[in-house]
C-alpha cells in the first residue's frame, strides 16, 4: 500500500487522484471518477469532492491501495 502524504487537515477525492498520480489534470477527475471503480474505507465513492482525511484507505482500480497520511 503506497502512502499518500497530505500538509492540511483533509484532500479532496479528485486532488487525491492528482497527486497519487492517477489522472494528470484535476479536469480529468470528473470523468475518471464516473468510470473508475473507487473505494475509500471499502466503501464505493464516485464524488470528486469527498474529503479524505488521514487514515483513510482509497482503493482504485487499476491503480492500487492507497493510505492517506499526515507530513
Amino acid at each position: 500500500m503506497k502512502q499518500i502524504a497530505i500538509r492540511t487537515d483533509f484532500i479532496t477525492l479528485g486532488q487525491f487522484l492528482k497527486l497519487s498520480d492517477c489522472i494528470s489534470t484535476g479536469g480529468q477527475a470528473k470523468f475518471f471518477v464516473v468510470d473508475t471503480k473507487i473505494e475509500v474505507n471499502g466503501q464505493a465513492e464516485n464524488r470528486r469532492g469527498r474529503k479524505l482525511v488521514p487514515q483513510d484507505v482509497v482503493t482504485v482500480e487499476g491503480f492500487g491501495q492507497f493510505e492517506v497520511v499526515s507530513s
